[in-house]
């Protein structure tokens, strides 16, 4: 029985892959024409492929095999009783598996994230003295089934500062929201994790509103409600923020992007109210097999003034190369990114970036690199080693250098 006789059931479970979620099986490169329906069933625990990481798609399957993805496509909800009944005898053989697949699917599913990191900071950065500090920081989520069309989701995040034992770490409820679909359309509601279209270079922080997705080969996503008080150059952000991004799937070749954001009422230097608009284009090309070449043009309608009263650069661009790539369940992968950045002031508003690029001198823009490598040391562990060179863009004479390190487990 060949494997292509399950991707069917892709469609069934309503799972929505990510744009961005890692390869599931080593055999299966993102270009291949079933990469989506294996990995939404990979994602919804239905197949998990071989002990080697490899799918084995051009392998026959038992009926035994094909009994137990059945199951656990019954447990996840899945319209399969076409299936069901073809295997009947199969699965009434499994039918404490089943019960327990059963049941653990109508509970609350529970992962988890924990990462430790060091950073040490030095440069020529006015204001600040140089400085290191290492922090825990614990995510758990908690994702319940509402109903067949719509899930909760929900996160808390716990941080602990070493460099003290003041008792200050803090517990927040940073996530909570439903996620389901109505009728082509994925929707994400309430207090949501948002990236934009570049991978952080706008904006990559939490957002209270509504996200909705709708097409496959050329992708439209859509946001309507707030961003958080999180912001790099403002003191407070009361208004509305709306977005409107866009990716066309070249296949093999990879994609072209490109977006708007439109952050209204921002409190800049506790002075005045300004709305910011921000323009993106960009593209992600597969140069060869394992590198692949990023580049994104930010474009912004504000012009900010530095603390001296002269205006900083609105726009900016964001070139990387990326080769390869760490998989938590792959133990042995590593990959190495590297980025050079020129953004102007009004071109970011919460930096993805875990070097310093502002402090003190945040309202004039920064420009420099950065150099990342990450590899898998065992199964769920994940080891990283980041450094920035960065300055800001009116000050060259200044520098601001970060090297960060990290381990993430997670479960």
């Amino acid at each position: 029985m060949k494997k292509s006789l399950i991707f069917a059931m892709a469609m069934a479970l309503g799972v929505t892959a990510s744009a961005y979620a890692a390869n599931p099986f080593s055999d299966v490169p993102a270009g291949h024409w079933a990469y989506d329906s294996i990995e939404k069933l990979a994602a919804a625990g239905v197949i998990d492929g071989y002990g080697d990481g490899t799918f084995g798609g051009d392998k026959l399957m038992t009926r035994y095999e094909m009994a137990q993805i059945v199951a656990r496509a019954m447990a996840n909800g899945a319209n399969v009783d076409k299936l069901a009944a073809e295997f009947a005898d199969e699965l009434d053989a499994l039918g404490v598996r089943v019960a327990n697949l059963e049941k653990k699917a109508d509970a609350v599913k529970i992962a988890g994230e924990i990462r430790a990191h060091y950073a040490n900071i030095s440069g020529t950065r006015p204001f600040f003295k140089d400085d290191s500090w290492s922090k825990l920081r614990t995510r758990i989520w908690f994702k319940g089934q509402v109903n067949d069309d719509w899930t909760y989701v929900g996160m808390i995040q716990n941080e602990q500062d070493f460099r003290n034992n003041t008792g200050d770490e803090r517990t927040d409820f940073q996530r909570a929201y439903l996620e389901g679909r109505l009728g082509g359309v994925d929707v994400q509601a309430g207090r949501i994790d948002t990236t934009d279209i570049t991978g952080g270079n706008i904006y990559d922080i939490r957002f209270d509103g509504v996200k909705l997705t709708y097409g496959k080969e050329i992708k439209l996503i859509g946001r309507a409600g707030k961003a958080t008080d999180a912001f790099e150059h403002y003191m407070d952000q009361s208004g509305d923020t709306y977005s409107i991004e866009a990716v066309a799937d070249l296949g093999k070749v990879g994609d072209i992007h490109g977006g708007w954001w439109k952050f209204k009422d921002l409190n800049f230097l506790d002075v005045v109210d300004l709305d910011n608009n921000i323009w993106t284009a960009g593209l992600n090309l597969n140069v060869v097999k394992d590198l692949q070449l990023t580049a994104d043009y930010i474009k912004s309608n504000a012009h900010f003034q530095n603390f001296y009263g002269d205006e900083t650069d609105n726009d900016g661009y964001v070139i990387g190369l990326n080769y390869k790539g760490a998989a938590a369940n792959k133990p042995g992968s590593w990959g190495l990114h590297a980025k050079y950045y020129h953004q102007g002031a009004s071109s970011y508003i919460a930096h993805t970036m875990n070097g310093l690029h502002g402090d003190g001198v945040e309202y004039t823009g920064f420009k420099g690199y950065s150099l990342m490598g990450y590899y898998t040391v065992a199964k769920n562990m994940v080891a990283g080693v980041e450094w920035y060179d960065l300055k800001p863009l009116e000050y060259p004479d200044m520098n601001m250098r970060t090297l960060w390190t990290q381990l993430v487990l997670s479960f």
